[in-house]
């Protein structure tokens, strides 16, 4: 090349460079935002989440205590634009309207909240969380996502849900009324006593009412819950991995002749109606979680950040409560995130996803090593793309429709061997520039 070519190229580059760095401005400047209500009814018997059975709840404290860690995380991320919100929990249907209707009402007076911002409410569906959906669309919920789990009496029972399957489809068909086409229903598969057959009558039933999005959730026993003893005790049975495998491809195959997308390991729209800010996660893009043992990703521009953190917030409610109450948050753990622990992230997350992870989209945080540098000459990554489980080419990574279904034994693979080559590629910049 001659001086001046090699000038334009260079010249070239640095203008590459801009349009990246502009991208992560952007990027950094919205955020989504999780707002999580730790109270329950009852523990079903196989979950294992942060959540409280208290004797009584102050919401009016709760309310303001929520409304307080919303305004200091929001003024310490500094961003300018909220891009979702989720309520979470929990069961953050028990929480009152006016609780909600308050926080939708900070976070839009601290940040920008478009009036086309998707705003989900979980709902537990019993009559009670049924007879507050009308209240809730007043508050500002413009989606719901309806715990169903299960659409079988006995199942239900089981599982210790506080609902039956009539009072399921109550609920399902009055959030419908209400969200036309923003309903999203919770299903699981695996369940003591379920079979192939079974299994494929109840989806065809919730098929029947639920026409929007639906989640697929294979029942995971974890130690210290109810289930998991019963299994172990031999009291109840659960399927075998193949049973719940075959259960899992037929379902793909059902939900897509029924013109439903699968856009996630286990998640399917119809219509386009994808969770935009499940699509946050999994895109690695910033979040901040408000709330008894919420977890957030973003960069705390106000106390002069220039790292992504890992931040937890305080488990027990009456503790997190003092906490907000006296120093506005209750953040518990802060972790600055490496590079390398970032781009983990990015592919766990990415790899979720049917679409994968982009080139350009991996570049945002890996600008000095592109995909094929880091994978491409990988042993173990070649034999997965040969074994027809993942696609490494010119569109980016992603899994296969069987690579998709076998996506938590691929990754740790995948993990180790970017580890392993990401410190035998070129020295990766300062996190600071990826965020």
């Amino acid at each position: 090349l001659t001086h001046t070519e090699r000038e334009r190229e260079r010249e070239r580059e640095r203008e590459r460079e801009r349009e990246r760095e502009r991208e992560r401005e952007r990027e950094s400047s919205c955020i989504s935002l999780f707002e999580k209500w730790p109270y329950c009814l009852k523990r079903c018997s196989y979950c294992n989440f942060n959540k409280y059975i208290p004797r009584s709840v102050n919401h009016v404290l709760m309310t303001e205590c929520l409304q307080k860690e919303t305004r200091t995380l929001l003024q310490l991320s500094q961003v300018s634009k909220i891009t979702s919100v989720f309520f979470g929990g929990g069961t953050p249907s028990l929480a009152q309207p006016s609780t909600i209707a308050a926080l939708i009402g900070t976070v839009s007076k601290h940040a920008q909240l478009s009036a086309d911002a998707e705003v989900t409410l979980e709902v537990n569906p019993t009559p009670a969380g049924k007879a507050r959906l009308r209240d809730f669309v007043a508050a500002g919920i413009n989606r719901f996502s309806i715990g169903t789990q299960s659409l079988c009496d006995a199942s239900l029972r089981v599982l210790g849900r506080d609902h039956n399957a009539l009072q399921a489809l109550q609920t399902l068909s009055e959030a419908r009324t209400l969200c036309p086409g923003r309903v999203s229903v919770d299903v699981m598969f695996g369940l003591p006593g379920q079979s192939v057959e079974s299994w494929e009558s109840e989806l065809e039933e919730v098929l029947s009412v639920c026409d929007d999005h639906v989640s697929l959730y294979q029942l995971t026993l974890e130690r210290g819950t109810s289930l998991f003893r019963q299994v172990k005790l031999g009291e109840l049975s659960v399927p075998s991995d193949d049973i719940t495998a075959t259960m899992y491809r037929s379902a793909r195959k059902r939900l897509e002749k029924a013109g439903f997308l699968q856009y996630e390991v286990s998640n399917f729209a119809k219509d386009n109606a994808v969770s935009a800010h499940n699509i946050g996660y999994w895109k690695a893009q910033q979040y901040i979680g408000i709330g008894p043992g919420a977890h957030s990703r973003f960069v705390p521009l106000a106390l002069g950040g220039v790292h992504r953190e890992a931040r937890t917030q305080t488990l027990e409610p009456d503790v997190w409560m003092w906490e907000v109450w006296h120093h506005g948050h209750g953040t518990r753990r802060r972790m600055q995130l490496s590079h390398l622990g970032q781009l983990e992230e990015v592919l766990v997350m990415g790899l979720r996803m049917t679409e994968g992870i982009s080139h350009q989209h991996w570049k945002m945080f890996s600008p000095e090593a592109n995909l094929q540098d880091i994978l491409g000459m990988c042993s173990d990554v070649e034999e997965l793309q040969k074994k027809g489980l993942l696609i490494l080419d010119e569109r980016g990574l992603r899994c296969s429709w069987d690579g998709m279904a076998l996506l938590d034994s691929i990754l740790p693979v995948l993990l180790l061997s970017l580890e392993t080559l990401f410190h035998m590629c070129r020295p990766a910049p300062s996190p600071a520039t990826v965020d």
